[in-house]
């Protein structure tokens, strides 16, 4: 049975599941709905783009930096130069029910350097577009066990971010010889995957 979190809680993944390897991270969102917009918008569509929202993975090690730019995964990079993980590719909109996006995890692989996996989502190109994740809404990110299919863990990011351009979302990470979960579920204004990436450069 699935675990709901709340922001902060943690949990362990595999103390309960034992010879857990293979998971799958499924984030979600969708774009809250845009009014008709009067005769403009039935005239010429409504005009504005779409929101897209970018997962991303950043493999950190012990002192919560990243040591290699192979260690980001992204749209543009994605699968790790390791082969523990591999991003599923990206969804430009948000519609649509379920997992928005999907990276594929394996914990075995992971080398023993990385201590740490972290979620993060931004809004390409969000300051042009005037876009932030007050106009998102359903945000969610669970952990799925891929030997069973079944759903272990989901955080549904509940708080209003307004105003906010970037979300870390959440982070698996090695305790004590075991992998655990945090639910993060912390906003930004970095604007950028790169502005994140600096904050563990």
């Amino acid at each position: 049975m699935s675990i709901n979190l709340k922001k902060g809680q943690r949990i362990s993944l595999t103390k309960d599941n034992q010879g857990l390897s293979k998971i799958m991270v499924g984030l979600g969102w969708d774009p809250v709905k845009k009014g008709s917009g009067g005769l403009l918008g039935a005239l010429f569509g409504g005009g504005a783009p779409d929101i897209d929202c970018d997962a991303s993975v950043l493999m950190l090690d012990a002192n919560d930096k990243i040591k290699d730019k192979n260690d980001i995964i992204y749209f543009g990079n994605l699968t790790s130069k390791c082969g523990s993980v591999r991003h599923m590719g990206d969804n430009l909109t948000g519609e649509g029910e379920g997992d928005d996006e999907q990276i594929m995890i394996d914990l075995n692989k992971v080398p023993a350097n990385i201590q740490k996996l972290v979620f993060v989502v931004n809004i390409y190109d969000c300051v042009r577009r005037k876009q932030d994740f007050g106009m998102i809404q359903n945000a969610f990110i669970r952990i799925v066990n891929m030997a069973n299919n079944q759903e272990l863990v989901r955080f549904n990011l509940t708080e209003q971010y307004s105003g906010r351009t970037a979300l870390f979302v959440g982070e698996i990470y090695r305790h004590n010889n075991e992998w655990k979960f945090a639910a993060i579920g912390e906003g930004t204004n970095d604007t950028s995957l790169k502005d994140i990436v600096q904050r563990f450069a």
